[in-house]
């Protein structure tokens, strides 16, 4: 049985593309990688209709070396609205993560909402080797040569030069500027992979970003700061605080698998089963399709109905343990974890058949996979307690599979000597202010975020109920009151940074 995989996300997310590996390995991103082995190809998402603008800056390659090489300049997407703003009033921007700009602009309404109250220019801006924002052109996955400039430091470097460009071309260089991220995006100190690019810009540049609002940022995922294991015990909680029956059923259906794979006509059965629109080649690829479905369902379980990572009900995981609990007394343990994932995979009652080794990369993520096998190292083990197949992490065989894939070794302890390891929140206290971490203890990725105030002016906001950086979604009339009392706070700590900093400038 395929192990648990070490996972970013994400966004993430966290989309991922997996390393091509054996079962029994342990590549980078869950689910087991022969699961979406054919992630890498892409096909267009139709593009969201925004209020936003588009626009290209002309970025710089490196920004860390001078080399002549360096000095090579590419175009750097990012949306922009100015309905509401004015010189000198806030500019708010989002630090983009593992995918195409726009996916993320559509599901951070939150921004949209409070710009009229802040009067606030909004920028979004897509991560570079994401989306349109290829250094290379289609070059730009080619080689190691290529990809070695897709790191987080000369992200948080593309951000911060953009930003002031910006505020000069605007002049409008009093503007405070708060950033905002989620999983990755939000790691930047954040999210997501997943990492945490908001929290991460504020401390690194600090002069340029007045505050940061990192939402469901994995800050603490590195090294050995927490148990591996955290991630799917609390994927696994979900689950299990619905209905113990449910988590059962799952927990027992991977052994289910297995026995069905080990008969001759096992494949063709699997298949049927599944109702796949091709004959399956493996039985990882079921595996890895059920996986991604409880993971990504526990990551997106919403109050609302959303369409996030796929369109889902509200609170997705209690529907998904309805119909397994609801299931006929006689049906498998596998037949109804299939009928659960098929909540995830078609909700919207448009799917005939599911391409369950044929998934394909809508949103442009599969840069994603370079990230973990160079710089975001997240290992993630299953435990006993998990209702996935219990596994640990072996890094020399991760690390092998990145050589063969990449050419690369992933360099295990750079985030956490970049910035900050097992006391990164005494690094917070000492050297960071002016930042949210808003987690829901519904999201598996809260496990590795900061769940508790460390100082005055860096605020955790934890809510019990909510999932993966759901207060970044537009409000609607259906939210239920903890997650506007959370906005609420955002809302009145980002004015309380904006007042000093108005403030202050005044007496200068």
């Amino acid at each position: 049985m395929a192990p648990c995989q070490s996972l970013l996300f994400l966004f993430i997310i966290s989309l991922c593309v997996t390393l091509t590996a054996p079962a029994n390995s342990l590549p980078t991103l869950f689910p087991p990688a022969a699961a979406h082995q054919s992630l890498i190809k892409q096909a267009k998402a139709p593009k969201p209709n925004l209020p936003f603008n588009t626009q290209y800056f002309p970025q710089t390659l490196d920004h860390f070396s001078f080399q002549p090489k360096s000095y090579k300049m590419f175009y750097q997407k990012y949306l922009i609205n100015t309905q509401y703003w004015h010189k000198g009033a806030p500019i708010f921007v989002y630090t983009g993560n593992e995918g195409d700009i726009e996916w993320f602009a559509a599901n951070t309404g939150f921004m949209l909402d409070i710009a009229p109250k802040f009067k606030a220019l909004l920028v979004f801006i897509e991560h570079r080797f994401y989306g349109e924002s290829m250094p290379f052109g289609k070059d730009s996955y080619k080689s190691a040569k290529t990809l070695g400039y897709l790191n987080s430091q000369q992200a948080l470097a593309d951000f911060a030069v953009l930003i002031r460009s910006l505020k000069q071309n605007l002049s409008s260089e009093a503007s405070p500027v708060v950033v905002f991220g989620g999983s990755y995006g939000g790691s930047k100190f954040k999210k997501k992979p997943h990492i945490v690019l908001a929290a991460w810009f504020r401390l690194k540049y600090p002069h340029i970003a007045v505050g940061a609002l990192a939402s469901s940022a994995p800050i603490l995922q590195f090294d050995k700061i927490i148990p591996w294991s955290s991630f799917y015990d609390a994927v696994s909680q979900d689950f299990k605080d619905v209905s113990q029956n449910c988590y059962e059923v799952i927990k027992g259906s991977w052994a289910e698998l297995e026995a069905i794979s080990t008969q001759t006509e096992g494949l063709l059965e699997l298949s049927k089963a599944f109702r796949t629109c091709k004959t399956l080649h493996s039985t990882a690829s079921v595996l890895g399709w059920l996986w991604t479905a409880f993971v990504y369902t526990a990551m997106v379980n919403y109050p609302t109905e959303a369409n996030f990572l796929k369109p889902l009900p509200a609170y997705p995981v209690q529907q998904m343990c309805k119909i397994i609990d609801k299931s006929p007394s006689g049906a498998t343990k596998l037949s109804r974890a299939f009928a659960a994932a098929s909540l995830y995979y078609n909700y919207s009652r448009t799917e005939n058949c599911f391409e369950v080794e044929h998934e394909v990369d809508t949103h442009g993520l599969h840069g994603w996979d370079w990230q973990t096998c160079t710089e975001m190292v997240m290992p993630m083990t299953c435990s006993n307690e998990s209702m996935f197949p219990p596994s640990g992490f072996d890094y020399k065989r991760f690390a092998e599979q990145c050589q063969m894939k990449y050419g690369v070794l992933p360099r295990q302890h750079w985030i956490t000597t970049e910035f900050g390891g097992e006391r990164i929140e005494k690094v917070l206290k000492r050297f960071g202010s002016n930042i949210i971490f808003s987690n829901g203890m519904q999201d598996p990725w809260s496990r590795g975020g900061v769940l508790r105030n460390i100082s005055a002016s860096i605020i955790a906001l934890v809510t019990e109920k909510g999932a993966h950086h759901v207060d970044f979604r537009a409000a609607t009339k259906d939210d239920p009151d903890w997650l506007m009392e959370q906005r609420r706070q955002e809302v009145e700590i980002i004015q309380k940074w904006l007042n000093e900093y108005y403030l202050d400038l005044g007496h200068a």
